[in-house]
């Protein structure tokens, strides 16, 4: 374990190198922040009891998702990872005397926090004291924070799960562009990332709930804001178990059948 610990710490300190880039990542956040916002605010004074969230919740919904961005959207890949496996210096990678998918969990799991950590505190900071109901507001009760902190630790686990499985994936083809970006347009949508699955119709959204995606974001943001009471929270988080279990079985047994055939030409 030390040694994946290592590898995370590593990774974790190169992701502070990108302060600028965080930088104005911040103020991407906070434009994207303010018109989604201000979208929604002309749906809900033209419709002010059909909605099913208040707006209130919806802002800390929003504001989450924008402070979390690079921790919890799939479309934020390691190209680096890709690239060992498209340019053979993957070969580099099976030498060493590590499992490879501890070893590249850990690095995603590093990279990820890091920058999610820089844009995450301003963000927090300055949506917390808006004006209502435009602000960021805590949770009901500390039960709630503690709860939504370890589903969304349980929602990246699912998020790293996934992402492994496409990378395993690319072990198969000569590029994984296209299926990285089909893969990240539904994935992303399907978790809540464009529209939150409580303004889903009835049918799509129990579907979508049940679906690995919504385990990854929605689960978590929803339960902060209390869209989910806490006699419902033993199924959702039932869920996101589920999901992190099928996928890290799934993506390891990728893992091991494609290193045992792996074919590096050259050298």
């Amino acid at each position: 374990m030390r040694k994946y610990l290592t590898f995370f710490k590593i990774n974790f300190k190169a992701g502070f190198q990108y302060r600028i880039a965080a930088l104005a990542g911040v103020v991407t956040q906070f434009f994207w922040g303010f018109m989604y916002l201000l979208l929604y605010k002309a749906f809900y004074e033209a419709n002010p009891n059909s909605l099913p969230m208040e707006f209130s919740q919806l802002s800390s919904y929003i504001w989450l998702m924008q402070g979390l961005i690079m921790l919890m959207f799939v479309w934020f890949w390691d190209y680096e990872l890709f690239a060992l496996i498209e340019n053979g210096n993957i070969a580099y990678e099976l030498t060493r005397p590590v499992d490879i998918y501890k070893m590249w969990f850990s690095k995603i799991l590093s990279a990820r926090l890091s920058r999610s950590i820089m844009r995450l505190i301003p963000i927090v900071l300055v949506a917390s004291f808006l004006p209502e109901p435009f602000n960021l507001s805590l949770p009901t009760d500390i039960a709630h924070l503690l709860l939504f902190v370890l589903s969304l630790a349980l929602g990246v686990s699912v998020l790293i799960a996934f992402c492994l499985i496409i990378y395993a994936s690319a072990f198969y083809m000569i590029s994984a562009y296209g299926m990285r970006m089909y893969v990240s347009i539904i994935a992303d949508f399907l978790a809540g990332g464009i529209l939150p699955l409580a303004f889903w119709p009835g049918t799509f959204r129990t579907i979508a709930e049940l679906l690995p995606f919504s385990s990854i974001m929605n689960v978590p943001f929803m339960l902060y804001v209390g869209g989910i009471q806490l006699n419902r929270l033993p199924y959702y988080m039932g869920l996101q178990i589920f999901w992190l279990i099928t996928l890290v079985l799934i993506g390891r047994y990728m893992f091991a059948k494609s290193i045992t055939k792996v074919v590096v030409q050259g050298g």
